[in-house]
């Protein structure tokens, strides 16, 4: 049954949580561990609605939905074939009635959902700024790391006209571009209020930044404790195991 929803190079991934799973291709532009810590970063409240800017193959509405009590979660990815497979995956979970999948312009989308209507905004957005090294700016690749279709200013805006009041908007990125983040967020009234660096190992750089902001909140930034990904002997570290294994992103209120 479950195979009906594949195309071809496609596969099933379980996603060993609450029997959640997601389609993938191989070939295409699968998720990482970044969006998995930021998936468990967000704390959710009961009945909220949420929006996933650049939602890729679904994984972050998937987990939400799957670990948390939100009315509901809009997912918007630009990529055609990108945002079918994330429409099949949330068939697969029998999430239909929970997540909606949205073929749009991120830069467009206010025309489908209303502006201060949203509790929490997250964002896994591409990384690297478009260089003149890329050959094919349609590879669906190129399209999820380079910013290619949307800017880092473009995400952060967004979620600050998304947002309500007091809306949370979580998002993960590079270390390199924290001043730009930073700058960003108090631009469009989004006050950074925890940061947390992952590193690959204790002897190594980070390599990612998890980053909470609240709308129009008073400052006041919490550095969280660096989170390790990998021991020395190249097994993942207890704090991964929690976060792979966490079963909860409820908040009380």
């Amino acid at each position: 049954m479950d195979e009906a929803l594949l195309k071809e190079n496609e596969r099933i991934d379980d996603l060993k949580c609450k029997g959640l799973k997601i389609i993938q291709n191989p070939k295409g532009f699968c998720f990482g561990i970044d969006a998995v810590l930021l998936g468990n970063f967000c704390e959710i409240k009961k009945e909220a609605k949420v929006v996933d800017l650049g939602t890729g193959t679904g994984i972050m509405p998937i987990l939400i939905a799957g670990k948390s009590s939100a009315k509901k979660v809009y997912a918007v990815e630009i990529q055609e074939k990108v945002a079918d497979m994330a429409k099949r995956s949330v068939l697969l979970n029998k999430l239909e009635k929970r997540i909606e999948i949205i073929n749009e312009d991120l830069k467009n989308i206010e025309g489908v959902i209303g502006v201060n209507s949203i509790d929490v905004v997250v964002s896994n957005p591409p990384y690297m700024n478009p260089s003149g090294g890329l050959k094919n700016p349609e590879d669906l690749k190129a399209i999820s790391r380079h910013e290619i279709k949307c800017t880092l200013e473009d995400v952060i805006k967004t979620a600050g006209r998304l947002l309500k009041h007091n809306g949370h908007f979580y998002l993960v990125h590079r270390p390199h571009r924290l001043v730009d983040i930073m700058c960003l967020c108090r631009k469009y009234k989004l006050e950074p209020k925890k940061l947390r660096f992952v590193h690959p190992s204790k002897n190594k750089k980070p390599n990612l930044l998890l980053l909470k902001c609240i709308k129009a909140a008073r400052p006041e930034l919490k550095l969280l404790d660096p989170l390790y990904v990998y021991k020395e002997d190249g097994s993942y570290t207890d704090d991964i195991h929690n976060i792979y294994g966490k079963e909860s992103l409820n908040r009380s209120k």
